[in-house]
């Protein structure tokens, strides 16, 4: 229990950047698509920066809490929240170029895919900072497959998504 624990902790500036954008898609500001037709139209910089922006005070709390449970040291915590971010972001964007070149509706399910894009590329980030065995980055999809499903559905729920993917 410990472990998944910690292996969750690790997850979280990723896991806060991947949940960020949904909520500056209303705003009346500069926010237009990064690219609408290699990426859609929902994927825009504020809906990336926000994310970037959330791993970031993530980080930066996990340095300032300080638990002694910790996988790895937070003294870096602004490059681990920006490698973090841009890692799940980007993951994402990605995982959005491919659905438009096989023409899959955004919003519309790619199962898998849409749950684990933002882990993927977090974890590839996360690679600079840590060493994980096989078994923890089984674990981290499986638990991030299960919560992502499970944050959608009640986001969608309460108005803050579109979709329920």
């Amino acid at each position: 229990m410990l472990k998944l624990c910690q292996l969750i902790y690790l997850m979280l500036p990723a896991y806060f950047a991947n949940m960020a954008p949904p909520f500056v898609r209303f705003w009346r500001g500069w926010n237009r698509p990064i690219s609408e037709r290699r990426l859609g139209a929902h994927k825009t910089v504020l809906g990336f920066a926000a994310g970037v922006t959330a791993a970031v005070i993530v980080a930066y709390a996990q340095a300032h809490i300080g638990w002694s449970g910790s996988l790895m040291d937070y003294s870096h915590w602004w490059l681990i929240g920006l490698s973090l971010g841009f890692g799940a972001m980007a993951g994402d964007s990605i995982k959005s170029y491919f659905k438009r070149m096989r023409a899959i509706a955004p919003g519309r399910s790619w199962l898998f895919a849409d749950q684990l894009d933002f882990v993927v590329g977090a974890l590839v980030m996360l690679s600079l900072w840590v060493r994980l065995m096989w078994l923890d980055i089984f674990i981290i999809l499986v638990v991030s497959f299960l919560a992502d499903i499970a944050v959608n559905h009640i986001a969608y729920a309460l108005g803050i998504r579109d979709t329920k993917w």
